[in-house]
């Protein structure tokens, strides 16, 4: 029997004794038995525990039907920094997966070299080239377990920049819907403005003619100048509001000004109906579930890569090449030599380093599996608030459209009373006032209904599409 039957023969009686590594059992299904079958309270209104659409889901600012915000949501997605940040990530981990598949081929390596040898009285000179090659067998599993691990990890950065995806998303719309909701609130008081500004001059006219007294005046002109005194405020907001999608755009601040005041538009009623699905459905939408889940199996897997190292480390190895005491005989036939063989690397004993390091990958699996339970339970908590935001705001709307009407009727009836002599002007300054603050409660309230529904679509993990072609795993 040859020497290197005899070797091969060796090795196949280490492995035939030896079995692969697992690592531990991978159960995400532990941390989602806690997730309850339907939400908590009863659905009102326009939400419904229907499925989710995935295609509507994943362009739901469309169904506010409006075009400019078609548009910023478009260019942030192609322009904003934090969505570029996460591509680069995701580059950086589809190498990094590449770079654990490459550990499971034969690695090849060439060298040479020339040197003088031999004692002060016997020298020489030697001449080498060579080809070398080495392929680990990956007998317990190691390797496969390190890419299992990377492919996991690759996985995790896919999902997190669909979580910045969605993120940005309903950044860009909720501070649009913040911006026409300024623009709208500031309009009604400048409307209310106008109404008072006419009152204050003929309060002024009556003065002259001593119809009315100095006291009513005073007050109608405090009452003028408290709503004047509003509008700056809604003007430094909406410069914030629009120097914010500038940036979201990836733009510098101000550079979106003329175009958004270009149009001048009025937020469109959210739809009729939302589907809001399950909560074992929302968990299988939301990237940051999906990322976490993901986070868990890549630590797992790192715990199989660590028993792995409690077992021997078996490989090929070979090389080809010349060898020759001069360079000129160099590349001769006679100078060929070579070696192939089986290869067997054994850490038997380490002062307990690999089964500390064992422990310390079980403890950061263990962590990845609470960290996936408390996702979970946040996603859960964000999508049932959110349901109550959105519904309960619409309740409160219907209460103040019923209080604006009642108070534009009060203040038109005041301003007949003092008209007809009846009552004082003060009774016409009190409605007023209470006009404009059901106006711009009314106003605000429409833009907050939008906004609601922005943050549960967010909440529902919309914004990507699952039929989209997966990136290269």
């Amino acid at each position: 029997m040859s020497k290197l039957r005899a070797a091969s023969l060796a090795l196949t009686v280490i492995v035939a004794g030896c079995s692969s590594v697992d690592g531990t059992e991978y159960r995400p299904e532990q941390a989602k038995s806690r997730v309850p079958d339907g939400w908590n309270g009863r659905l009102e209104g326009a939400i419904r525990a229907e499925e989710l659409d995935p295609e509507q889901l994943a362009t739901w600012w469309t169904t506010l039907g409006d075009e400019t915000l078609d548009s910023l949501v478009s260019r942030a997605t192609a322009a904003n920094l934090d969505i570029r940040t996460a591509d680069v990530q995701l580059r950086q981990a589809r190498s990094q997966r590449n770079i654990a598949a490459g550990a499971n081929k034969p690695s090849i390596s060439a060298g040479g070299a020339g040197a003088r040898t031999g004692t002060s009285g016997n020298a020489g000179e030697l001449y080498s080239a060579s080809l070398d090659a080495t392929w680990e067998i990956d007998v317990f599993g190691g390797i496969a377990a390190s890419i299992e691990a990377a492919e996991a990890d690759l996985q995790a950065v896919q999902e997190a920049r669909r979580d910045v995806l969605v993120t940005i998303l309903a950044e860009v719309a909720l501070n649009y819907t913040e911006l026409r909701t300024l623009e709208r609130r500031r309009e009604v008081t400048l409307a209310n403005l106008e109404t008072q500004e006419e009152q204050l001059d003929i309060l002024s006219a009556q003065l002259q003619q001593g119809a009315t007294t100095r006291l009513e005046l005073d007050r109608a002109r405090s009452n003028y100048e408290t709503t004047k005194a509003r509008v700056p405020s809604f003007d430094q907001q909406i410069i914030q509001s629009r120097n914010r999608l500038a940036v979201l755009l990836g733009k510098v601040p101000g550079s979106l000004d003329a175009e958004l005041k270009k149009v001048e538009t009025r937020l469109s009623p959210p739809p009729v109906q939302i589907a809001v699905g399950v909560p074992a459905e929302v968990l299988r939408r939301r990237p940051d579930v999906r990322r976490a889940e993901r986070t868990l199996a890549a630590e797992t897997a790192r715990v199989g890569v660590a028993i792995a190292e409690l077992y021997p480390k078996f490989a090929l190895v070979g090389t080809a090449g010349l060898e020759s005491p001069s360079l000129s005989s160099l590349f001769r036939s006679a100078s060929g030599v070579f070696s192939f063989g089986p290869r067997m690397n054994w850490n038997i004993y380490d002062g307990g380093r690999i089964r500390e390091q064992i422990e310390v990958r079980s403890a950061e699996q263990e962590n990845a599996l609470i960290d996936y339970e408390r996702t979970i339970l946040a996603a859960l908590e964000e999508v049932q608030n959110s349901i109550a935001a959105y519904t309960q705001e619409q309740i409160r709307y219907r209460s103040l459209q019923a209080a604006a009407a009642a108070a534009t009727d009060a203040a038109s009836l005041a301003q007949q009373r003092y008209d007809a002599g009846v009552s004082a002007y003060l009774d016409v300054l009190d409605a007023t006032r209470t006009r404009l603050s059901a106006e711009d409660e009314l106003a605000s309230s429409e833009g907050q209904i939008i906004t609601n529904l922005i943050r549960l679509y967010k909440a529902l993990g919309g914004g990507w599409s699952p039929s989209e072609a997966e990136e290269s795993r």
